[in-house]
């Protein structure tokens, strides 16, 4: 049994403890509030019935966020059981048959790295000397030099000197997505691992992803993404985010091999696959969920790898944190809007009609809840004096949070540091919510945006 196992079967329980009393306190907050609005109406003439609808939204918010981590702790829990049968299955190969290939049976699959670089000149070098240290015995690196304006191109050239497994390819600028396009022309790999040039690999990462395509029906991997740069609370925020993200909605959906969305830092392709899909389009402002509804939607199964890792250089000021996740949400509103007729494809295509709803929600309808329940109780509460309610219900929130933030944690292995800082989780998400719903107004109204890019420090 593995370490983790034990701690993540009991913060799971500590999780649902803390969940379940969380309906009990709706009765109570209905009362509050429906006693607020009847004197607000004989006072200021304010309509009938909105606190009524207001505890809709409420009830709704409470329910969905129950079902939501409900469904993703049995999810990630399952997924977890089948990797620690997969890894015990790996350690049952016979020493002498590993090297062969995974599992022993077969010879190990030539892998391209793809690295697509504009102006990454503070981390290339490091992130391509990484690269070289990898335990695999058979892949290449191919830098794509997209037309940087500073010194990319010669350095990489110069980490690339001496290294036959490394090549660097310079073009036109015409963006992340062309750049990876010409990587994938150019791979000699039958299978392509595409990455930031700011990510770190682990160096176990390559045999680890490799092992899924030995079914022939997974068309991707997406890898296990962390933050490197944990130095302030915008970044230690951001860690647990991700730790969240891929620790409970990744390992759900890899329980079905359906996840949605292969991040840019670490993600391994059939390459067979991504040519039948066309690579990547240029239309969105993200790219990477694009290609992984294109992959679904062919039917192409995709998978999560938790002990293939890369290490990224996050946003460090909370108006660059603020920048990215509008252009990451004006690009899933794009990525939505683009394969919208699979919305209505339940019964043809479960697998991409839940990915799509999931995504529309995600963005737009939780933003929207908590935000309205935010101001709703948060007039209450200055109103008419029902601070201290609120104060209780805010309470459970963030010991929720905490709660979350264990179990992830201990699951994956990580840091037992970050986990205090989960209390600050609530008003984070006010401000991601709130990034959320100006980006989703923009995209539906079609304000014009940039692609934006996020200045690197060198801290990979």
């Amino acid at each position: 049994m593995h370490r983790q196992r034990i701690p993540a079967i009991a913060t799971a329980l500590t999780l649902l403890a803390v969940l379940a009393p969380m309906p009990l306190l709706l009765p109570d907050l209905n009362e509050r509030a429906v006693l607020a609005w009847h004197v607000l109406v004989h006072t200021d003439g304010a309509p009938v019935g909105l606190s009524h609808a207001a505890m809709l939204v409420l009830g709704s918010y409470v329910v969905l966020l129950v079902v939501r981590y409900v469904a993703f702790v049995a999810g990630s829990l399952l997924g977890g059981l089948r990797d620690d049968a997969d890894a015990d299955a790996e350690g049952n190969v016979p020493a002498g048959e590993r090297g062969a290939g995974p599992a022993g049976r077969l010879p190990w699959p030539l892998v391209t790295i793809v690295v697509p670089a504009y102006n990454e000149g503070p981390v290339i070098r490091q992130s391509i000397r990484s690269l070289l240290r990898l335990d695999y015995p058979c892949f290449e690196v191919l830098v794509v030099d997209d037309g940087s304006s500073d010194d990319t191109y010669p350095r990489a050239l110069e980490a690339s000197r001496g290294h036959g497994r490394v090549r660097v390819i310079r073009k036109a600028n015409g963006g992340k997505a062309s750049a990876l396009n010409v990587g994938l022309a150019h791979a000699r790999g039958t299978l392509v691992l595409n990455m930031d040039a700011d990510s770190k690999l682990s160096g176990n990462a390559l045999r680890a992803c490799v092992r899924h395509f030995r079914d022939p029906s997974v068309g991707a991997v997406a890898g296990n993404i962390k933050v490197v740069n944990r130095e302030n609370l915008a970044t230690r925020l951001q860690a647990i985010e991700y730790i969240h993200g891929l620790g409970l909605e990744r390992r759900a959906q890899d329980a079905i091999k359906a996840v949605s969305v292969i991040g840019g830092p670490l993600g391994m392709f059939r390459r067979d696959a991504l040519r039948e899909v066309g690579g990547y389009d240029s239309d969105t402002f993200a790219e990477d969920r694009d290609v992984t509804l294109k992959l679904l939607a062919r039917g192409w199964l995709v998978t999560y790898e938790p002990q293939a890792m890369a290490w990224c250089e996050s946003p460090s000021r909370w108006l660059d944190l603020l920048g990215q996740r509008y252009r990451w949400t004006r690009g899933t509103v794009q990525a939505v809007r683009k394969h919208r007729r699979w919305l209505w494809s339940l019964r043809t295509s479960p697998v991409m009609c839940l990915s799509l709803w999931y995504m529309t929600i995600d963005s737009f309808v939780v933003p929207v809840m908590s935000l309205a329940m935010l101001g709703f109780f948060g007039y209450l509460a200055l109103a008419y004096g029902s601070s201290e309610f609120l104060l209780l219900w805010w309470t459970q929130a963030a010991l929720f949070d905490v709660a979350v933030t264990l179990y992830c944690v201990e699951f994956d292995g990580e840091d037992r540091a970050l986990v205090p800082y989960a209390l600050a989780l609530r008003f984070y998400a006010i401000f991601t919510d709130v990034a959320k719903l100006l980006a989703t107004a923009e995209e539906l109204f079609q304000v014009e945006m940039s692609w934006g890019k996020l200045v690197r420090e060198g801290k990979l």
